[in-house]
């Protein structure tokens, strides 16, 4: 090999890396996620992170998902989101209300990363925000529990006075007066979204009051297993939780957040993510009813379907006036519709609701 082949072999070698970059596989990117549970609450997290499962499987070696469990929604999720950020994390999503203030305020320190805020209303350059309408669910679960009820009394096990939870509520009651207008709903808050001790001590409380239909805005199984020891009718949260209470859960809300950070993780590696204020139901597919008990009778099965169609269709709306709030005073008159504006900052209570 002459000297003159040798310089142009080796020149060849050297440009080999640059002009074939492409062919050579980048380094997945990492995205983030903080958990007020655990993954095993067979709930709001359990559900979260089988979203975050699906998204590392759909985009395989294309993303790394990372997640930190039992953050708590105070001042103590600031250092736990700058760490992930800190780890090189270019897209995290914070999954549960009482981070919103804690998320902007890291996004502020670290523009480049990428911040998503679940069921928030708070949004900046780089936060955007996304929820569910579980709102729609309930008012399947009410429709349901309309139907089933025998005393004319249901309950509701809640965790904070947020919208999320009120619109829950209320959606419950207004779709159960749809089918008794006599019905009442008895109320009890236990100030926490996961905490199986005081959600199965207030399920008991709600059975005590004399409701034999029982719907749940909390995290774990605790209150369904009261509701199987005291043979209650119940809804699991999140996630199907029959295996909890096979005798009595009629049917679950399932959380299907999967398709939702798929849809965002690709935004990231394509260069489109925005900040955006998403808000996803069951024409989504992100709020999916689970498989009825056996138990259920065909006609009420048949109503709870009509409600989904509904729902998907646009035809149905629980929401449609005329509404009262507990006072007896109209919120909402006669063939309006509520709109999503009010429908997310809304703090009262519709007649019917005992808290």
């Amino acid at each position: 090999m002459t000297r003159r082949n040798m310089l142009k072999a080796t020149a060849a070698g050297l440009a080999l890396p640059a002009l074939g970059r492409s062919a050579f596989a980048a380094d997945p990117v990492k995205i983030g996620f903080i958990y007020l549970g655990p993954p095993g609450d067979w709930g709001w997290t359990w559900a979260h992170d089988k979203g975050r499962k699906a998204m590392a499987d759909a985009l395989n070696g294309q993303v790394v998902a990372n997640y930190v469990e039992n953050v708590k929604e105070d001042a103590s999720a600031i250092p736990i989101l700058k760490d992930l950020a800190q780890q090189g994390n270019k897209l995290i999503f914070t999954t549960s209300y009482g981070y919103m203030d804690q998320t902007i305020e890291v996004a502020k320190q670290f523009p480049d990363v990428k911040f998503e805020h679940c069921t928030g209303y708070k949004h900046a350059d780089n936060v955007g925000t996304y929820n569910s309408r579980f709102h729609q669910g309930r008012s399947v679960e009410g429709t349901i529990a309309g139907h089933m009820s025998k005393t004319g009394t249901i309950g509701y096990l809640g965790s904070y006075k947020v919208p999320e939870v009120v619109l829950g509520v209320n959606a419950f009651t207004l779709a159960a007066q749809a089918v008794n207008p006599k019905i009442t709903t008895k109320l009890v808050m236990i100030d926490s979204w996961f905490d199986p001790a005081k959600e199965a001590a207030a399920v008991q409380t709600l059975a005590n009051l004399g409701c034999d239909v029982v719907a749940q805005h909390t995290d774990s199984p605790a209150g369904l297993q009261v509701c199987e020891q005291r043979k209650v009718w119940c809804f699991g949260q999140g996630a199907d939780m029959t295996r909890f209470a096979p005798k009595t859960q009629l049917t679950a809300i399932e959380d299907i957040w999967g398709p939702y950070y798929i849809s965002r993780a690709k935004a990231l590696l394509d260069g489109s993510w925005k900040p955006d204020d998403v808000w996803w139901g069951m024409k989504e597919g992100t709020v999916v009813i689970s498989p009825y008990n056996k138990v259920m009778p065909a006609d009420v099965a048949a109503a709870a379907d009509k409600i989904i169609a509904g729902w998907k269709d646009g035809s149905y709306d629980v929401f449609t006036g005329p509404i009262a709030d507990q006072s007896g005073a109209e919120k909402v008159a006669k063939g309006q519709r509520m709109e999503d504006k009010d429908l997310a900052v809304i703090d009262w209570y519709v007649k019917g609701v005992q808290s």
